[in-house]
């Protein structure tokens, strides 16, 4: 894949329909960055922040804003503050499941992180259920049919680099319920070959089950640039592909936003000017969608796509 190509070409014909920032109140002196998809509860439409001064970086926390305007929200008073970074979300059955990023400390300094998970019916009362592997990020879930869970995961590390010339690989799996969903599990995942070329790396943001019984995939895909004037800089950009579940093969890939499709701002540190984390897609009445991510560390943001799966029918998950 040659991903420079990609971006060049997507760049020269991108169709961005609408490009704004959110704005989050209640929260003053802190960025609120690297969101979940906005999702519907109870009547009400909410999303879960990464909230993080912008001086500090690993030493955030997970917090909970209910939509008060459009591209405006609130932080809902009192609700459970989580230690994680980068929240997910997903609905399977009746509960929701909220995951993140948490980091562990020793002495001052990044010892490990591992994915929790949280789940429940009531938005202020999730209770943690499960782990993810240790060191590993971006683990996400999909309801499919039946009593089905797509698992993603993605992992990242110089072993993956020497095996596979990637820095990560996505694996993907299935359960029967969460009470399966273990380290173990996750670890054991199938990789999914060819998303990711040499010194690349990426993973899953969100999955969606479609009518053809495939899954859809919007993630991030990222690698890193050098030169004199601006020195090393880590791009992020959003991509998708569908993968065919029977096959256990990814489709249909392609780049779909980066960075300047976004309103400009600033970024938390310089190698970050052209990053923008994936968050996912949100269904509109018009058939297009609003892809939400962050954008440089320290805000997010949403742009307007033409649906990505686009020959594999209609999202039908709850997300």
């Amino acid at each position: 894949m040659d991903l420079l190509r990609q971006r060049t070409q997507f760049e020269e014909i991108k169709m961005i329909y609408e490009s704004v920032k959110l704005t989050f109140y209640g929260v003053a002196g802190y960025d609120v960055y690297n969101v979940s998809i906005p999702f519907s509860w109870k009547g009400e439409r909410y999303i879960y922040g990464r909230v993080e001064r912008r001086c500090e970086w690993a030493r955030s926390w997970v917090r909970l804003f209910q939509e008060t305007e459009p591209d405006e929200w609130t932080l809902v008073p009192d609700s459970m503050i989580y230690q994680l970074e980068d929240p997910y979300i997903s609905l399977i059955g009746n509960q929701l499941v909220m995951g993140g990023t948490h980091v562990r400390y020793q002495q001052g300094y990044v010892d490990t992180y591992f994915g929790y998970f949280y789940k429940g019916t009531e938005l202020d009362d999730l209770t943690y259920f499960t782990t993810g592997p240790e060191y590993m990020k971006d683990i996400r879930l999909v309801e499919m049919d039946g009593s089905r869970i797509g698992v993603f995961s993605r992992p990242r590390s110089e072993a993956i680099r020497k095996q596979f010339g990637s820095e990560s690989m996505i694996g993907f799996t299935i359960i029967n319920s969460l009470d399966e969903l273990t380290m173990e599990v996750v670890e054991n995942a199938k990789y999914i070959p060819g998303l990711f070329d040499r010194d690349q790396w990426g993973g899953c943001n969100q999955a969606y089950y479609l009518e053809d019984g495939n899954i859809g995939v919007i993630g991030h895909i990222c690698y890193k640039t050098f030169n004199d004037d601006e020195g090393m800089k880590q791009v992020y950009m959003n991509f998708s592909f569908v993968l065919d579940v029977e096959r256990h093969e990814a489709v249909d890939r392609k780049i779909i936003g980066t960075r300047s499709c976004y309103p400009a701002g600033p970024a938390k540190k310089p190698e970050l000017t052209d990053c923008t984390f994936t968050s996912g897609i949100v269904m509109r009445e018009d058939g297009k969608c609003d892809l939400y991510a962050g954008i440089g560390d320290t805000e997010a943001g949403r742009i307007v796509i033409d649906y990505p799966f686009e020959g594999h029918g209609r999202i039908i998950s709850k997300t």
